[in-house]
């Protein structure tokens, strides 16, 4: 929440940015995080107007908030949020520097192998899934599981983009691009069960396919607090010290690395996927300790004996 402090020092630039955002086509979770990380920025200049701040100031901001124990991810989204607000009051004539510009981005950890879920796995997942909204909420999780949607695509999805006659689903994901899916025959059996049961929209132009309880589209957030609370059930019975740390996109990287042993090719799976770089596939090419153990495993190694020769002395 942006303080009324913040709000009235900073109208003009936050409403400014906000309107930059928007036309620039942002979605509203990206809206929303970079304006709550603006804010936050805002707060730490103590006072200055925006065309006081220096890189020192922003460089100070984000150091501060990796001493707080942020993520490398999280303070380059951070710095990505000023970099953009400063780029909107340019592009507004509003200042006339970037005091984010030439900071170094945090280098994440590389070659780290996704969580993910093998087959069984997912399996075992869709079991877990109960409640009132069960079937909306299994053609959630089978959209990301055996799709590879993003949670934001599926908070985005309307009715009219499931095409039942032809088991196609247009996906609008980031980048503004669209791309179009083919569903799975089970899918398609349970995103059209989950349309028949579609809740009642309050308002009569909803188009959303996925509808809270209290007839609004459903969130990206709710989506993520079911997919939390399910997979708490799925690890119940689990030792602490062997759950996982997964999240709904955990579903979307199972998915990814399920197509990939089953022998897809990286490019097919970008396009499943709508990265832009075929190098964000590459991530998903990891193998277990299982399969390197296995791979060891068909070595044929050979000592070869020597025999022992007399010592003549």
């Amino acid at each position: 929440m942006i303080s009324e402090e913040i709000r009235e020092q900073y109208a003009e630039e936050l409403e400014a940015f906000h309107i930059w955002m928007k036309d620039a086509g942002y979605t509203g979770y990206t809206v929303k995080s970079y304006t709550g990380d603006v804010a936050e920025f805002l707060v730490s200049i103590k006072g200055k107007s925006v065309d006081q701040v220096k890189k020192l100031h922003v460089l100070s901001y984000l150091s501060q908030a990796r001493e707080r124990g942020v993520s490398d991810a999280t303070r380059n989204r951070k710095h990505a949020a000023i970099h953009c607000f400063y780029k909107s009051l340019i592009e507004l004539e509003l200042v006339t520097a970037n005091p984010a510009f030439g900071i170094k981005k945090s280098k994440t950890e590389k070659n780290r192998a996704p969580v993910f879920l093998d087959e069984s796995g997912l399996e075992r997942f869709l079991q877990s899934v109960e409640g009132k909204y069960r079937t909306r909420n299994l053609a959630i999780f089978l959209l990301m599981g055996y799709m590879g949607l993003r949670v934001g695509e599926v908070h985005a999805l309307n009715c009219k983009d499931y095409n039942a006659d032809r088991r196609t689903l247009d996906v609008f994901g980031k980048g503004r691009k669209w791309r179009t899916l083919p569903v799975p025959e089970t899918v398609a059996d349970l995103l059209s069960q989950a349309l028949e049961e579609r809740l009642a929209p309050w308002r009569s132009k909803e188009e959303a396919l996925f509808v809270s309880q209290k007839g609004k589209r459903l969130s990206i957030r709710s989506i993520q607090l079911i997919s939390t609370e399910t997979f708490e059930r799925f690890q119940e019975e689990s030792p602490s010290t062997q759950r996982q740390n997964y999240s709904s996109h955990k579903l979307r990287h199972s998915f990814a690395t399920m197509m990939l042993r089953r022998g897809a090719d990286l490019r097919t799976v970008q396009e499943l996927l709508g990265h832009s770089s075929i190098q964000t596939t590459t991530v998903y090419t990891h193998v277990t300790s299982r399969e390197k153990e296995e791979a060891m495993a068909l070595l044929d190694v050979k000592i070869p004996t020597f025999n022992a020769q007399p010592i003549h002395e």
